[in-house]
Formats: structure tokens, sequence, C-alpha cells
């Protein structure tokens, strides 16, 4: 029998991207605002796995991550999606997306992401939201899956996620 347990914070990530880099100051400083002081922020990363997007929001978009300080219950993931879909709504032009906000967090073990998109890998978790296990831990390295995003599957990312692994390994250290 597996005995209950709390379980771990997870170290909170924000996913951005957008064709105006100017656009993510405007953002970053109102997720501050509502999640909290900011750790680290990545570098511009080209997002040009897929013309899903194009469309909407044009060519030659950038993604950026934001990590955040403080550490969150898990079960807070769903409601944090919620909010950064009400602040993707703030930046529409013409019923089109601006920019893309998608929170996701880490744990020691593997990298979550939160989606209104149900699929069979991805677990409900309320408000019509759901968690995309997108990436997992081990020997070493993230590894991906049969459905990881190719962006979040790209080594530079993952080398990304790797740094904010260890900065997080020390954050529940403390």
């Amino acid at each position: 029998m597996s005995t209950p347990a709390n379980p771990l914070s997870a170290k909170l990530l924000v996913g951005t991207f957008m064709q105006d880099k100017d656009s993510f100051y405007g953002v970053s400083t109102q997720l501050e605002e509502q999640l909290g002081k900011i750790d680290i922020i990545s570098p511009w990363f080209d997002f040009d796995y897929t013309d899903y997007y194009e469309k909407e929001m044009g060519k030659d978009l950038y993604r950026r991550i934001i990590v955040f300080k403080d550490l969150i219950d898990q079960e807070n993931l769903a409601k944090i999606k919620i909010n950064t879909n009400l602040l993707e709504n703030r930046y529409k032009n013409n019923q089109c997306r601006k920019i893309n906000i998608d929170p996701g967090y880490m744990l020691p073990s593997r990298f979550i992401l939160a989606t209104g998109k149900d699929y069979s890998h991805r677990i409900y978790i309320g408000n019509g939201i759901y968690a995309d296990l997108t990436l997992i831990f081990k020997n070493g390295d993230f590894h991906t899956l049969d459905w990881t995003y190719p962006d979040y599957a790209a080594r530079d990312m993952r080398d990304f996620l790797l740094k904010v692994r260890r900065k997080y390994l020390l954050d529940l250290a403390l």
C-alpha cells in the first residue's frame, strides 16, 4: 500500500513566444506582478519549428523562458494557466494573439507544461487545463518523448533547462 505524501514544491517556468521582442518586457513585468520575483530569463531562441502559428502571429517568432524565484505548489498550475491565458488576451489584435504564454513547472525528474488541449498523454488537472509531460530527467540529462514539442526537444533549450534544474535543486536544499 502506498502512503499519501505531500508533493515537492515545483520551479515555475513560463514560456513565451512572439514576433515583436519589445513586447516581452511589458509581459514579463505583468507576469512578475502576478507570479512573483523573476529568478532567471533565458536567452532568445528562434521559434522556427512549425508554421502552425504563422497565420495568427506572423513569421519570425522568438521564444524566451521566464523562471520564477518562489517555488509553487503543483496543484496551482491550472490556475496559473488560466491567468496567463487572460494576459495573452490583453495582447490580442483583431482576435489574433501577439504573444503566446505557456506556464509549466520543473521537478527533479520531469518538466511539465500546462495546456488547454486534451490528448492521450495529458492528465486533466482542473479548470479545463491538462498537464503535458514534456521532458523526463534521467542519466544526467533531459530526454524527449514522442510528443515533446520540437522547440523543447532542441539541445539549446534542454541545456538551458539543465541550468534551471541545477538552480532548482539548490532552491530545494535551502
